[in-house]
């Protein structure tokens, strides 16, 4: 416990520091740095909160005890007794809760994100459900308060989408949403089915970090940039002007487009954000892929391709392959009902984290 506090006393040294920085007018004058040090200021808040609330109950406890050793009196002995009980438990939990304040965050977690659902197989069925998908997720995103835009669209035959990729903005998203990357299975009769038979399908999800600038550095010279005649929903401007961008990263054949806007410069600039993070996302994979190889984690793996879910429409079940979760809750799901699934997890990878730090100090 005494490398703990002495790790603790840092972190309270560093958030101290911290706080007198963001009141220096030269350091708010910069604006990147200010935006920096203020969301690390904020990031360490609650672990010097629970460090000081720690410290309290162990100079509480400390206290009572050399009371209960001076004292005589057989009621005075035992309120000082129950006070030394209540005070073990406080600092056991917040032993606990300090452990899990210190597990290391995803760097990423407080991204926006550009999520992508694309049809897998089942045809038209697999469109279908990647427009039940989106609808459950843009639910899900107007319970957390968060905005979402539309980029690019490639809409179903029989309804739904082949492809569809979004913008999304608020807070923490890439954390609460980072899980969702993977296949997604359906089992259910299609609207398209005649005899009444259950089938199955499937559609992937992408969640990709939202890149800045500052994360991915694009030499334009490297950037093929085609237009077109942008297709589908848009009115009639879609038959005459070529608006619709597509942009291919020459070095790492990774390729964005966006038609959704009138602008081809709207376009373009869409374009250019998706691209920055597809390839942005492949760093991620890697290191996501690095940490699942030193923890066997079963949660996140960076492997795109590995089913993660199904929703079993028949039975109302919605099982998360990843984590042994199932739950009968599956039309509150579709409604975006998701946090209960989120949660869960968020808690199964914290505790590899948790698990792998004791590991580590073993």
């Amino acid at each position: 416990m005494d490398n703990l506090i002495a790790k603790l006393q840092r972190i309270v040294d560093k958030y101290e520091e911290i706080g007198k920085q963001i009141v220096d007018p030269d350091v708010i004058a910069n604006q990147k740095r200010y935006v920096q040090l203020s969301k690390e200021y904020k990031e360490l808040e609650d672990i010097v909160v629970a460090f000081r609330q720690y410290k309290g109950v162990v100079d509480n406890l400390q206290n009572s005890k050399a009371m209960l050793a001076t004292e005589t009196d057989p009621e005075f002995k035992q309120m000082a007794e129950e006070e030394i009980k209540s005070l073990q438990d406080q600092k056991v939990q917040l032993e606990d809760d300090i452990k899990w304040l210190l597990i290391p965050k995803d760097p990423d977690d407080t991204k926006n994100i550009i999520m992508e659902i694309r049809g897998g197989t089942g045809g038209d069925e697999a469109a279908i459900f990647a427009g039940d998908l989106y609808e459950m997720y843009i639910r899900f995103f107007d319970i957390k308060g968060w905005r979402h835009e539309v980029l690019n669209v490639n809409e179903g035959t029989a309804g739904g989408y082949k492809e569809i990729s979004f913008l999304v903005e608020g807070e923490n998203v890439y954390g609460n949403m980072k899980f969702e990357s993977g296949v997604h299975r359906v089992q259910r009769v299609p609207a398209t089915e005649t005899q009444g038979r259950v089938h199955t399908s499937a559609a992937t999800v992408a969640v990709l970090p939202e890149a800045e600038e500052v994360d991915v550095e694009i030499n334009m010279a490297d950037v093929r940039r085609d237009t077109y005649r942008a297709s589908g929903a848009g009115g009639q401007h879609v038959n005459k002007t070529e608006s619709a961008v597509r942009l291919t990263h020459i070095p790492t054949g990774v390729v964005a487009e966006c038609q959704e806007e009138r602008s081809q410069f709207k376009n373009f600039d869409k374009a250019l954000k998706m691209l920055r993070s597809r390839i942005y996302e492949a760093e991620v994979i890697k290191r996501e892929q690095a940490r699942a190889a030193e923890r066997k984690s079963q949660v996140s793996t960076g492997d795109r391709s590995a089913k993660i879910r199904t929703y079993n429409f028949p039975q109302g079940r919605c099982t998360d392959h990843r984590i042994g979760l199932t739950l009968y809750n599956l039309d509150a799901i579709m409604k975006g009902d998701l946090q209960g699934v989120v949660d869960a997890l968020k808690m199964a990878e914290n505790a590899e984290k948790l698990q792998a730090g004791i590991n580590n100090e073993l």
